[in-house]
């Protein structure tokens, strides 16, 4: 049996180990965020962030360690001591304590914008279509983008469909957010419009685990900067600890 969970810790890996082929990627990765924290990976492409992310809502699955999110197992179950893996309907339901945004914005192109808010509500969650549409609608104006609710993605700027897929995974009232790159896909002038929603996401108390070359964003953002390289944690600290002491130190993405 392991020990209890910090009660303030919000997500646990716990040496996580992760391989494609012959090629480690992740290797023997232990993390914890606590309730709250904002934490950023950073590092060169290949080190391992995107897999480590994606492993805490078991988009990626380890092949050793696990996965701990409010003190609750992720892709498993403890039946009498032993792990075993969690049947598709468990893990749907844990996966709703777990926000993700993805570089790509993945909406879907048939659905208007608060179609898209509404489809986890109504068919992961169960709502009525009236509370369903409440719901993300207030979402959709938490965005600043209630003019928007019937255009479709194709009628949408890059910023606004990644405003409106944070309205969607806000919508399910998750634990945690992830963010992985999620302003990569962005032309420069719309990139700051989703960064103030992410700094206002923080700002409320979010657990937030971001994946990120804006190290602007880190430096003001981030309660704690964790650098990855070749699958394993190499530094992590507070923002002046990792990137120093002033913005333009921390202007570019750390290699290690």
């Amino acid at each position: 049996m392991q020990e209890p969970m910090n009660q303030q810790t919000m997500v646990e890996l716990h040496r996580i180990t992760k391989t494609y082929g012959e090629t480690v990627v992740l290797n023997d990765v232990s993390l914890s965020v606590d309730r709250g924290e904002v934490v950023c990976l950073i590092g060169p492409s290949g080190s391992g962030k995107t897999t480590l992310l994606r492993t805490i809502n078991f988009l990626a699955t380890a092949d050793s360690g696990y996965v701990k999110v409010d003190g609750e197992y992720i892709g498993c179950v403890e039946r009498d001591g032993v792990l075993i893996e969690s049947k598709p309907a468990q893990l749907a339901l844990q996966r709703q304590r777990i926000g993700m945004v993805f570089q790509s914005f993945n909406l879907f192109a048939h659905m208007t914008a608060i179609e898209n808010v509404m489809e986890g509500l109504v068919h992961a969650k169960g709502l009525g279509k009236k509370e369903a549409y409440d719901l993300a609608y207030a979402g959709i104006k938490r965005m600043g983008l209630e003019d928007k609710v019937r255009s479709y993605p194709s009628e949408l700027s890059g910023g606004q469909q990644q405003r409106i897929a944070i309205a969607r995974a806000l919508a399910m009232q998750p634990k945690v957010m992830l963010f992985d790159e999620a302003t990569s896909a962005l032309d420069p002038e719309l990139v700051e419009e989703v960064l103030q929603v992410m700094r206002d996401l923080a700002a409320s108390g979010m657990t937030m685990v971001v994946v990120t070359h804006e190290m602007k964003f880190a430096r003001e953002v981030a309660d704690r900067v964790v650098v990855m390289s070749k699958g394993v944690i190499t530094a992590e600290g507070t923002p002046e600890e990792i990137l120093g002491d002033s913005p333009q130190s921390g202007s570019r993405q750390v290699h290690q």
